[in-house]
């Protein structure tokens, strides 16, 4: 009798399965924001963070999923691929986490310290928590990939930090600060140290 050995499964790539996820994710903003549009007219924007409130809670979850207009949307479009693409691609589980993170503290904080009677909208929190993620992930990994990367992107995107100062008329400043913060927390608690060369001894 012969043995016939099952083919191994071949496991999809991350760098590709985190293309599906990043671009999944935009879509879902733009098929979202049609569907405010057309049947809801822009009402869904009222389901933001509204700030202290018991119903601005729920908002924390909706926030980064609703736009205010397709300008808004379009201005977020570019950054939310390429961010939440390099975010997933070093392994999709630490990016969901990573952007789980983003998403609590970014909400929290505008939920806590936003003006009253204001309702927040938009993935923005995210995109500055990703970009501040992928800045300083490096610092806590020891990774010469993470740090090229970090600097690589601070010099395209750096001065989008500005963001995160108050002053701007109809831009959450707090989405932004709150959403940085909650990008070098994630950094710091999801980081994957290489071991030292003591310890590389030690386990050799």
């Amino acid at each position: 009798m012969s043995l016939h050995q099952t083919p191994q499964h071949q496991r999809t790539p991350d760098w590709v399965r985190a293309a599906i996820w990043a671009g999944g994710f935009v879509a879902l903003l733009w098929v979202l924001e049609g569907v405010d549009k057309v049947a809801f007219n822009e009402s869904l924007d009222g389901e933001g963070i509204r700030p202290r409130s018991e119903e601005g809670l729920l908002g924390i979850l909706l926030a980064p999923f609703l736009h205010g207009g397709w300008g808004h949307l379009v201005a977020n479009t570019l950054p939310a691929l390429v961010l939440g693409y390099l975010v997933l691609a070093s392994g999709i589980g630490r990016g969901l986490a990573a952007t789980a993170i983003i998403w609590l503290v970014s909400g929290v904080g505008v939920w806590v310290f936003s003006p009253s009677l204001s309702v927040t909208v938009g993935a923005s929190g995210l995109i500055f928590g990703w970009l501040v993620y992928l800045l300083v992930r490096g610092f806590f990994t020891r990774s010469a990939w993470d740090i090229i990367l970090g600097l690589t992107l601070f010099f395209l995107y750096g001065g989008v930090l500005l963001g995160v100062l108050p002053g701007q008329p109809g831009i959450s400043w707090q989405a932004h600060l709150f959403g940085a913060v909650g990008g070098g927390i994630a950094a710091m608690m999801l980081a994957e140290r290489r071991p030292s060369q003591r310890q590389l001894e030690y386990y050799g």
